[in-house]
């Protein structure tokens, strides 16, 4: 995420803000800009302002912005909890958005093209839900904005990054498959991922039967990835889009990493280095600069007590599969031919 500041007064401010809390200023976040506009004339908030806590900004009083257009459904007038519930998912929604929209990847709307994109944020609360991803429609069930079930099925099966954004991130991967992986990458795709062929109930019920292999660590990003090759993909896109949106982050605020004083030799800290970069890099730069700051991270979350943040250690293989993905979102945007 970027860094944002009021116009006004030059005071910090966050992507989700609709103030500034120093001088009062009205904020809104313009699309497809991407920016976050200080007393912004002639435009107006979405029509879930109040709804959705949404900040974005429409030309026509009363219009839904890019983002909420993409919802197809939610919780119906009057159900409380589920509405504040969708609003904490609509939050993580526009959150992806952005990032997608800064990796210059395509976001067709189901408005404007069939197995376009769309969200139906239902509550298990009232009917059986299942989060999943078809034909371009990312169904979330709104129960997972509950710290506490969220918690309990996090611990449960061992997903360490069980969130709402999370949970969009891995979702959003299965839609993008078939539209970043074609031709010669698809075949590339089928030798580090599996065949996304395989039958998907089958493995289901294996998965779930026997767990993932010991060795999982050796070979995936996540214990869930064992399950099925297009699993694979969806967990290593996501883990992608954490990567980058905390990088963009760090970038941002200018953090720097060096590491320790005395760890690296002279000629290896311009490696250990995580500083502000506008230009496209390459996955081994990117990788270069990501693992010191996980890391820092990882200390400092330790000196406060807390499990790592970032508890993840990526073993050779994932990294060829984030580096693939790393290649196809290039393409996709432009900036690698």
């Amino acid at each position: 995420m970027r860094a944002f500041a009021c116009g006004t007064c030059g005071q910090l401010v966050f992507f989700q803000n609709t103030a500034c809390l120093n001088c009062g200023s009205e904020l809104g976040f313009k699309w497809p800009e991407r920016e976050l506009l200080t007393n912004p004339e002639g435009l107006h908030h979405c029509a879930n302002h109040e709804l959705a806590s949404c900040n974005w900004l429409v030309e026509n009083e009363g219009d839904l912005c890019f983002a909420c257009r993409l919802t197809r459904t939610r919780p119906r007038d009057g159900d409380g909890p589920g509405l504040a519930a969708f609003a904490e998912a609509e939050n993580a929604k526009r959150w992806l958005v952005f990032e997608l929209g800064e990796l210059g990847l395509p976001l067709p709307s189901h408005r404007s093209e069939p197995g376009g994109l769309a969200f139906d944020f239902l509550s298990s609360e009232h009917a059986h839900v299942v989060t999943g991803h078809a034909d371009g429609v990312i169904t979330l069930d709104l129960a997972e904005s509950d710290d506490a079930r969220r918690t309990a099925r996090r611990e449960q099966l061992g997903e360490p990054y069980r969130t709402v954004l999370g949970h969009l991130r891995h979702e959003v991967g299965h839609f993008y498959f078939p539209r970043l992986v074609r031709g010669d990458d698809l075949e590339r795709a089928r030798e580090l991922f599996g065949d996304e062929r395989t039958d998907y109930e089958q493995a289901l019920e294996r998965h779930y039967e026997s767990g993932p292999p010991a060795d999982w660590q050796e070979r995936y990003v996540s214990a869930y990835a064992t399950m099925h090759p297009s699993e694979d993909w969806a967990e290593t896109f996501a883990h992608y889009l954490h990567i980058r949106d905390a990088m963009q982050t760090a970038a941002a605020y200018r953090v720097r990493v060096l590491g320790p004083e005395n760890a690296p030799p002279p000629h290896l800290l311009a490696e250990l280095s995580c500083g502000p970069s506008t230009e496209e890099r390459s996955f081994e730069q990117l990788l270069g600069s990501w693992l010191p700051l996980t890391y820092a991270l990882n200390a400092l979350t330790r000196s406060m007590g807390r499990n790592d943040l970032y508890p993840f250690v990526l073993s050779p293989p994932v990294i060829e599969k984030l580096g693939f993905v790393h290649e196809v979102v290039g393409k996709a945007n432009g900036r690698v031919s």
